[in-house]
């Protein structure tokens, strides 16, 4: 009944608001390039997931990989029934070894489809949320440290108490980051100095160790796990670990070896909600603080993002995101949207939302 008819591929950028994103060792992208996915069932039913990496640069995916990924997927999916998540997750990841990013949006339509079968949100078929809404965390894009600092004032005023801190660059440079944006900091805020990878280990410890008077969270320094455990080890800041962290075996590894106080669970990293999910539940048990969110992407992105943030326990949820508040171009109605700082997912069938077709364009790929 439930049974995958026809797979559709969609194509759209995504502009951001402020002109670019910087980060660690000079990445930097003005436009997202973002893959909506269309799966349809036999009774008619249409879900929605979306993938949208952070350039080809960041981690091991990039956004012509997704298209390529799930031409060759798609046909091994066809006839399977769309709410049997395990079953189908079994078959994506036989018929296709890795590309955990390709599988993601898939995944999350299957989610939608499941949901509208059901009559009930993705967030209730997820065990149910919890309070009114949940905490978000606004990024800011690595520049001068005092530009850095005076985008603080700006993303207060719009509600936002969390604060994630670009920095992966030159040492120097980064350390006056800290510090000047620490500066603006007020009672209740988080500031997160997020290094992507970009420090080496000697480079790291000379900024945590410049640091070590100020109240911050030091994230994935390094680009190994064995280097940030090692700078982990020789600091007292709490330590959040994200790109090293993107399967259950390195979460597992990650709290035996004492290497995190908290995780980014980034949902197309793991392969879309169901594993993502997983991910969570097992931090829920180890009692390993999290944050959610995904590489990037628009409405359907933040609406995935929405429901598994609210579902997770808000003393482990450090935070999430609310990436449709970043880019120019909405894909899609019914998407939730910032408030004060604080989202909370749709209490519609499935994510909650309708993508604008007129937005999307013709397909770029049908597989049936």
């Amino acid at each position: 009944m439930n049974k995958i008819k026809r797979i559709a591929v969609y194509q759209v950028d995504l502009p951001l608001k402020e002109g670019s994103y910087n980060w660690s060792e000079g990445k930097s992208v003005s436009v997202f390039d973002s893959t909506v996915v269309a799966v349809e069932t036999e009774d008619g039913l249409i879900g929605y997931g979306e993938c949208c990496p952070l350039g080809p640069f960041y981690l091991p995916s990039y956004a012509n990989g997704v298209r390529a990924g799930i031409k060759e997927l798609g046909p091994h999916l066809i006839g399977l029934d769309a709410t049997n998540n395990f079953y189908l997750n079994k078959v994506m990841d036989q018929s296709l070894k890795g590309h955990p990013y390709v599988k993601s949006p898939i995944d999350v339509a299957c989610w939608d489809i499941k949901g509208k079968v059901a009559n009930l949100p993705i967030s209730s078929l997820l065990g149910g949320t919890s309070g009114e809404d949940f905490v978000l965390y606004r990024a800011i894009s690595q520049d001068q440290p005092e530009e850095m600092a005076n985008k603080v004032k700006e993303y207060r005023n719009q509600g936002y108490r969390r604060f994630q801190l670009k920095v992966g660059g030159n040492p120097d440079e980064d350390i006056e980051r800290i510090r000047a944006v620490s500066e603006k900091m007020k009672a209740g805020d988080k500031l997160i100095a997020d290094a992507n990878t970009g420090w080496l280990s000697h480079e790291a410890l000379r900024v945590v160790n410049a640091v070590s008077d100020i109240d911050v969270y030091i994230e994935q320094p390094c680009l190994s796990y064995n280097e940030c455990l090692a700078v982990r080890k020789k600091t007292n800041h709490p330590f959040i670990l994200d790109e090293s962290i993107n399967n259950m075996r390195t979460l597992l590894r990650g709290y035996k070896d004492g290497a995190m106080d908290a995780v980014n669970i980034k949902i197309s990293k793991f392969g879309g909600i169901t594993k993502a999910a997983l991910a969570r539940d097992i931090c829920s048990e180890l009692g390993i603080a999290m944050t959610i969110e995904d590489t990037w992407g628009g409405d359907i992105v933040t609406a995935s993002i929405a429901h598994l943030a609210h579902t997770t326990d808000p003393r482990l949820l450090f935070t999430a995101t609310d990436f449709n508040s970043y880019v120019t171009v909405d894909i899609a109605s019914g998407a939730p949207k910032r408030e004060n700082g604080r989202m909370k997912s749709s209490t519609n069938p499935g994510l909650g939302l309708e993508p604008y077709l007129e937005v999307l364009g013709d397909s770029i790929m049908e597989i049936y």
